[in-house]
């Protein structure tokens, strides 16, 4: 077990956490954490480029003139890939399919060691409790900033991402004007967010609640 400082809003230590190894003691592994990162990212991918092909672009399918006897290149049709107006050949369309599959275990170890690096370089900050009663982002600025100061390595830039078991509506709304800080729930942790974000903040709740999912 890793033991682990609990802070509460003011930033003073009340308590300590007993990680599990299995979710925060897993060891670096560059090449299983980019390919997580490149699956996710790949299965969030929105198609928007689409090219129509003689079947979809509009005109006649009456043919502009006889076969023979005219002189002229044989056609069959208006909508002819090498007539102005016509279709595209070979163009991206929006039936494409980007998803890539991920063994769930695969998955799942990935976003053990991004915990893990957390855990390890001391950019992780447990909190006690997370409670905003007013609708208000410096309240919420004010508990980011001590607990940076006192629970954090990193400093300079912020960049903190924010995991809490079921934020309340007053939380969600005192952090969403923050830049370059991030509210989630567990059900919604993913690999990309705690890479993009340097630190991170869990409630104790929260990160029990990855323990059972994750053990």
């Amino acid at each position: 077990m890793i033991s682990y400082d609990i802070y509460n809003q003011n930033g003073e230590a009340v308590g300590k956490a007993e990680l599990s190894e299995k979710i925060f003691g897993q060891k670096p592994n560059a090449a299983l954490v980019h390919q997580a990162v490149v699956a996710q990212m790949s299965n969030e991918r929105k198609v928007l480029a689409h090219t129509k092909d003689r079947s979809e672009v509009a005109g006649s399918g009456k043919k502009p003139w006889k076969q023979k006897g005219t002189g002229r290149a044989r056609v069959g049709s208006v909508r002819s890939p090498i007539w102005k107006g016509g279709g595209v050949t070979f163009g991206p369309t929006n039936d494409r399919n980007f998803s890539k599959n991920l063994n769930a275990k695969m998955k799942k170890k990935a976003l053990c060691i991004a915990l893990s690096d957390k855990v390890s370089d001391k950019n992780l900050a447990i909190l006690d409790e997370m409670s905003v009663a007013e609708y208000k982002t410096k309240t919420f600025k004010k508990i980011i900033d001590v607990l940076s100061e006192k629970a954090l390595t990193v400093k300079g830039r912020r960049s903190i991402l924010v995991i809490d078991q079921s934020p309340a509506a007053s939380t969600k709304a005192s952090a969403r004007n923050l830049p370059d800080v991030k509210l989630i729930t567990v059900e919604n942790l993913n690999l990309v967010d705690l890479l993009k974000y340097k630190q991170v903040i869990a409630t104790n709740s929260a990160l029990k609640t990855i323990e059972e999912r994750y053990q």
